[in-house]
C-alpha cells in the first residue's frame, strides 16, 4: 500500500478524495494526519481528535461492477476489520454501534465515515475515514468516550494497527459481495445491543425498541413495544446509551 503521511490537515477525506481527482491513485492509498483541524463525522459532525493522540486515517478503495444498494457492506467490513486488528492485541469488549461506531464497553473509541465517488466508467471510488482514539486520558467532558489507553492500558503503535486494518480490508474486500450473508453475519454478531430493549429518541421523544436488524443498504430495523418493526435511517433516530 502506498502511505501519505502528513501532519496537521483540516480532514484526510477532503485531501485523498481532492488527491484522487488530480492523479490516478493506486487502490488502496492511505493517507494519515497526526491532526485534523476539521475532521468529519456521519452528516456532517465535527470529528473531535487530541494532536498525536489519535490515528486518523483514510483509504481508496475502488469498485466495480458493484450494485449501489450493497455498499453499505464496505461499511459493515471496515468496522469489523477495527475490530479484528484491536482483538489481535487481546482487547476485548468491542462491538459496533449503528451505523458505525466503535464502542469498547459502550464506550466510543472510534468512529467510520465512508464517501463514494461515482465514476463515468461506472466504478466507485470510496474513500474511507477512520478515526480512533488511542492515548487520549482526559474525557471527563466526553462522558461517553473513551480510548485503547485509557480502557486497556495499552500503549500500541498506531501505525502497526493502521496497517493491518487496511491490509484486513485489502484482502477480504475482492469476495465481499460474493460472500455477502458471511460478513452480514459477522456485522450482526458485533452489533451493540442487537436483540436487547434500549431506550431511542426520535423528534424529541423517548421509547423502548429492540434493534432486530441492519438491512443491506444501512437502515436500522426496531421492534416496538407492541411487536411491530419499524425502519430507520441515518438522523431518523438516536440510542440512549
Amino acid at each position: 500500500m502506498n502511505i501519505i503521511k502528513l501532519n496537521a490537515i483540516p480532514s484526510t477525506n477532503d485531501y485523498l478524495k481532492q488527491l484522487s481527482k488530480e492523479y490516478p491513485l493506486l487502490d488502496f492509498t492511505v493517507v494519515v494526519a497526526e491532526n485534523q483541524t476539521q475532521g468529519k463525522g456521519q452528516m456532517g459532525e465535527v470529528w473531535q481528535s487530541e494532536n498525536g493522540k489519535s490515528l486518523l486515517f483514510s483509504v481508496l478503495v475502488k469498485y466495480k461492477n458493484v450494485d449501489t444498494s450493497s455498499l453499505f457492506l464496505l461499511n459493515a467490513l471496515t468496522a469489523l476489520s477495527v475490530i479484528n486488528a484491536f482483538e489481535s492485541y487481546k482487547m476485548d469488549g468491542l462491538s459496533i454501534k449503528w451505523p458505525n461506531d466503535i464502542l469498547s464497553y459502550n464506550k466510543k473509541i472510534g468512529g467510520i465515515l465512508i464517501e463514494n465517488m461515482f465514476k463515468s466508467s461506472g466504478e466507485i471510488h470510496a474513500v474511507v475515514g477512520i478515526g480512533l482514539n488511542f492515548y487520549q486520558t482526559n474525557l471527563e467532558h466526553l462522558p461517553q468516550a473513551s480510548s485503547v489507553y485509557h480502557t486497556y492500558g495499552k500503549m500500541i503503535d498506531r501505525e502497526e494497527v493502521m496497517i493491518k486494518i487496511v491490509e484486513y480490508i485489502q484482502k477480504n474486500i475482492p469476495e465481499l459481495i460474493d460472500k455477502a450473508d458471511f460478513w452480514w453475519e459477522k456485522y450482526h454478531d458485533k452489533l451493540y445491543k442487537k436483540d436487547t430493549p434500549n431506550l431511542f429518541q426520535k423528534d424529541g421523544k423517548t421509547f423502548t425498541g429492540i434493534i432486530r436488524n441492519v438491512t443491506r443498504d444501512g437502515f436500522l430495523q426496531l421492534e416496538d413495544e407492541s411487536g411491530n418493526t419499524q425502519t430507520y435511517g441515518l438522523k431518523e433516530i438516536k440510542m440512549v446509551y
